[in-house]
């Protein structure tokens, strides 16, 4: 399925876009760490997916 890394990597510049703005926002520190953590688990789950292996 080649469209699952796409979503996720797009899914992934949401959730940094997201955490920018929270960080200008001012937000509660909790918040933009976690935002940040599912940024960075989502582009590791897109590139991982996309790497060669075992079918």
């Amino acid at each position: 399925m080649k469209v699952l890394p796409t979503l996720l990597l797009i899914l992934a510049g949401l959730l940094v876009g997201g955490t920018w703005s929270l960080l200008k926002q001012g937000a509660p520190r909790a918040a933009v760490v976690v935002t940040g953590l599912l940024a960075v688990l989502a582009t590791a789950a897109g590139v991982l997916w996309l790497l060669p292996g075992e079918s």
